[in-house]
């Protein structure tokens, strides 16, 4: 629709304003430090390809600015063009002309700016780029095993790498919850060197966090107090060490239940400091497992099996493992040797090892004995057997040097039974 002559200027004066503030707009993007804008005005630009459409602005504005002290003049040349033409250019016409304006370089273009703002993800793309665009598999929102996730997370393929088993770990089921929330820059990597520190080979760090996946949600500052702890008890850095990679779990326990667990052994054996420490380097189970099996086989030993308290402690700092064996193996070996074998009390206290052995072995053995007329354990007589070599020695010793027999003999006698 055509413009009448008195709106011509209203209508030029907001197209210059509406360009001034683009610029200005423009401008505050990509403003630099040391360059500031004063009632819309840059002070000192430097003319450059950077601050084109800063003096377009400047003169937009200019030229806004003086248009009421010039108006009397150009309204006078107006009528002479209007009497030529009363119709203007419709609108779709002016930006034909405007895109001429002096100052402006067509060429311009935002390419050259060193601080264009990265695009905003929300920016509408057209569908040609759309189509273009490879989404990545999307992450499972739920699964039964954590293999599912292992090409989504950083975490999980590194702990791979490093020997864990993740089809253990997935049984229990906060594990995946755990460990899809750890960052292994963060949450994972000093605790290894913290593992490492403490003697964790590279090689056995795998077996240890399958295990005990749960220690990446210990503070590494209560670990680190645990160590000094252990240490105060005049635990050698090996020893505490060994018992760790044999109690994965030993860190997990705070100070006070390993200050428990050790008085309490040491007050229940009458033990020593030094006979106390070495029978958790040993067995570091016994402070990380429950102390009902524990109680339960003290009671058989005393009770049930007759054996007296100094004995009791002479047999389980030689075999720690006997107070956490399971109460029905310690009754039967100790029926079978002490009412069939006729081995006394003190000789199963000199050698305790015959109740950490499977009792079929110590029947065959024995069998094949009696049935050579060998089966002599009194070290006062004749043709003594040991309790210690009947138990631990391999077939081959046993078959020549007590039952003075082949090999063949024995397993021709085995079959027999």
């Amino acid at each position: 629709m055509a413009l009448s002559a008195q709106q011509i200027p209203r209508w030029l004066n907001s197209i210059k304003l509406s360009s001034f503030m683009t610029a200005l707009q423009l401008r505050k993007g990509f403003q630099r430090p040391g360059k500031a804008l004063l009632c819309g005005i840059f002070a000192h630009p430097r003319v450059s390809s950077e601050d084109c459409f800063l003096q377009w602005g400047f003169r937009t504005y200019r030229t806004s600015s003086t248009w009421n002290s010039s108006q009397s003049t150009n309204s006078s040349r107006r009528e002479i063009n209007c009497a030529q033409s009363t119709l203007l250019p419709s609108v779709n016409e002016l930006p034909q002309k405007t895109q001429k304006m002096p100052g402006l370089d067509p060429e311009l273009s935002l390419e050259g700016l060193d601080d264009v703002p990265p695009l905003s993800p929300l920016q509408p793309i057209s569908d040609e780029e759309a189509v273009q665009i490879i989404a990545g598999p999307p992450l499972p929102p739920s699964s039964v095993t954590l293999r599912d996730y292992v090409d989504h997370s950083e975490t999980l393929r590194k702990l791979v790498l490093l020997g864990v088993d993740l089809s253990k770990i997935e049984k229990h089921p906060d594990a995946a919850n755990l460990l899809l929330r750890l960052d292994f820059e963060k949450d994972i990597k000093q605790m290894l060197l913290f593992l490492k520190d403490l003697g964790i080979e590279d090689t056995q760090l795998g077996p240890f966090l399958t295990k005990n996946y749960a220690i990446f949600s210990e503070d590494l500052e209560n670990l680190k107090t645990r160590v000094a702890y252990l240490q105060s008890k005049n635990f050698s850095k090996a020893d505490i060490a060994q018992m760790v990679r044999n109690a994965p779990f030993l860190l997990s326990f705070s100070v006070e239940r390993l200050d428990n667990r050790l008085g309490f052994f040491q007050k229940e054996l009458e033990l020593s400091v030094k006979k106390t420490r070495d029978l958790v380097i040993r067995l570091p189970r016994l402070l990380t497992g429950s102390l009902e099996p524990v109680k339960e086989n003290l009671k058989v030993f005393q009770l049930e099996l007759g054996f007296q308290q100094n004995e009791i402690q002479h047999m389980i700092t030689k075999i720690p493992k006997m107070l956490t064996a399971n109460k029905r193996k310690l009754t039967e070996t100790f029926d079978y040797v002490h009412n069939v074998m006729l081995v006394p009390h003190h000789l199963m206290v000199r050698f305790p090892q015959v109740f950490n052995t499977r009792l079929f072995k110590v029947k065959e053995r024995h069998l094949f004995l009696a049935y050579l007329g060998r089966a002599q354990y009194d070290p006062t007589k004749p043709n003594y057997i040991s309790l210690d070599k009947l138990v631990s020695v391999p077939d081959g010793i046993f078959c020549e040097g007590m039952a003075k027999a082949s090999v063949q003999d024995f397993e021709k006698f085995l079959k027999t039974l």
